[in-house]
């Protein structure tokens, strides 16, 4: 029940199982796997597929020859262990050039760069067949206020996004844009940090209906908000196009720690809201093994984010199964259909009857909705009790 399978759409992209175990304060624990060995032991493990930033496979000094050849060798791993690149995105963070941002810099130099590096990184992922492609803004953003206008960044921003999307038309490739907010790190502050921003910038493109959102659990959770509600936003507005799974504890670095590793009733309720939903789109899991890892440590992180996440899928069906639990939900959601027909589907004539309408305040008052032992049951199913 616990063994993943492709149907799963379990991903990882190659800077996650691939990272060496560098942090700001301490150099690399781990020897650098190549991208055909990821992709190699990822199939063994179950996955469904694999993510890249452009330069993850094709070093930024290649040349066009030896570009061709990792290429090649790599879409011929992803064919022999029948592994899906699903998603691309482009590293506009690393290099000194983009320090003070990239699509949004005040150097128009850099801001042209940034486009031109981004259609090579499109035509990369293309190649390799990718279905979406994550835009992840991390240098777009400012340490003081002085040097850049907000609404000048956004501006540069929409117009770097129209661009884009115009090119992917024109070129056929069909991807699904994802955009990728994060609160906190590396700039001192991030333009469109949250889903709730990032859903009202969307409404601005050209082409809204091209562009979605890809939310990090991390991501909202380090800055105390609650990512399962921002999800679920997203869902509603039509825009999950990509998630980012991983864990973090409230207020920290960002840890891109293992799937559940923290914050298992989050991850529980997260996962039952991806089952329920039907969201049909990949599992990318954006974390990394703990610093402390050798490789095979690496590898047991993978399959512990896989395996949480299907461990958490079937408390889910429990969930929906439980006849106490359901009991106390459908007393929970009181149902009135006089007064649940008044309020929905405004005429003038129901808004006449609902104004003279007399309430029972006491007894509303009085009500007490059984929160307490629905959220105990809940704990008592993640600890394998029920």
């Amino acid at each position: 029940m616990y063994t993943p399978k492709p149907e799963h759409k379990f991903t990882f992209g190659l800077w996650t199982v691939g990272n060496p175990g560098r942090d700001p304060f301490g150099e690399p624990t781990r020897t650098k796997l190549s991208p055909t060995y990821i992709v190699q032991k990822l199939a063994e493990l179950g996955a469904y597929g694999v993510n890249l930033h452009d330069n993850d496979l094709v070093p930024s000094d290649a040349g066009a020859s030896e570009r061709d050849r990792i290429v090649k060798e790599f879409k011929q791993a992803l064919s022999d262990y029948g592994l899906k690149l699903v998603m691309a995105t482009t590293n506009l963070f690393g290099d000194p050039v983009f320090k003070d941002g990239a699509f949004t810099s005040a150097d128009a130099r850099v801001r042209a760069y940034a486009l031109h590096k981004t259609m090579h990184a499109m035509d990369l992922g293309a190649e390799l067949g990718a279905e979406f492609y994550v835009f992840w803004g991390g240098r777009e953003g400012a340490e003081v206020d002085a040097g850049m206008n907000t609404l000048d960044g956004l501006a540069r921003l929409r117009e770097a996004l129209n661009f884009l999307c115009e090119y992917n038309r024109d070129q056929g490739y069909n991807f699904k844009f994802a955009l990728e907010p994060k609160p906190n790190e590396p700039r001192g502050d991030i333009y469109l940090p949250v889903v709730g921003a990032m859903l009202g910038f969307i409404a601005t493109l050209d082409h809204p209906e091209m562009v979605g959102l890809n939310p990090e659990f991390a991501h909202e959770t380090m800055a105390g908000l609650n990512f399962v509600h921002a999800v679920a936003q997203a869902i509603d507005a039509g825009k999950l196009f990509h998630i980012d799974l991983n864990d973090q504890k409230i207020g920290r670095f960002d840890q891109d720690l293992r799937f559940g590793a923290e914050n298992l009733k989050s991850a529980f309720f997260l996962v039952k809201l991806l089952e329920d939903s039907g969201y049909a789109g990949p599992r990318h899991f954006d974390a990394h093994a703990l610093r402390t890892e050798d490789e095979a440590g690496v590898w047991e992180f993978a399959k512990g984010c896989m395996r949480t996440y299907l461990i958490l899928k079937e408390k889910a069906a429990r969930f929906n199964a439980d006849p106490e639990i359901q009991a106390l939900l459908a007393a929970y959601k009181v149902r009135d259909i006089a007064l649940e027909t008044l309020s929905k589907g405004y005429t003038r004539d129901k808004a006449a009857a609902l104004k003279a309408h007399l309430f029972d305040l006491p007894a509303l008052r009085r009500r007490g909705p059984g929160l307490e032992r629905l959220d105990q049951l809940t704990v008592e199913l993640l600890l394998g009790v029920r």
